[in-house]
């Protein structure tokens, strides 16, 4: 079973497919986010405290998808990072390192 998982995941052959589980992955995070703040919309407008119910502190908490967007950003600044200092910083070494 591990095995089959880490050919599909290793093959070329599949980035295609992987490709498009991602996106759509990435737009169902999206959706849900959106869905998430339109129903807090709704339910700030019919409560009776209203004028706390829809409080966010900064302004962008109000964005739809931003949840999602500022995540992957962040996966990608951290896998960046990590690269970054993994090859600059010394961390990594090459495969006959020991030899």
């Amino acid at each position: 079973m591990i095995k089959k998982l880490v050919d599909y995941i290793g093959s070329p052959e599949t980035s295609k497919q992987k490709n498009l589980i991602g996106f759509i992955a990435l737009a169902v995070v999206v959706a849900a986010d959106i869905w998430v703040q339109v129903a807090n919309y709704l339910e700030a407008r019919h409560a009776a405290h209203a004028a706390h119910a829809g409080h966010v502190t900064y302004l962008w908490d109000k964005l739809p998808g931003w949840g999602a967007f500022y995540g992957f950003v962040s996966c990608v600044v951290i896998i960046l990072v990590s690269k970054f200092i993994g090859h600059q910083g010394g961390i990594m070494k090459k495969e006959d390192y020991y030899d």
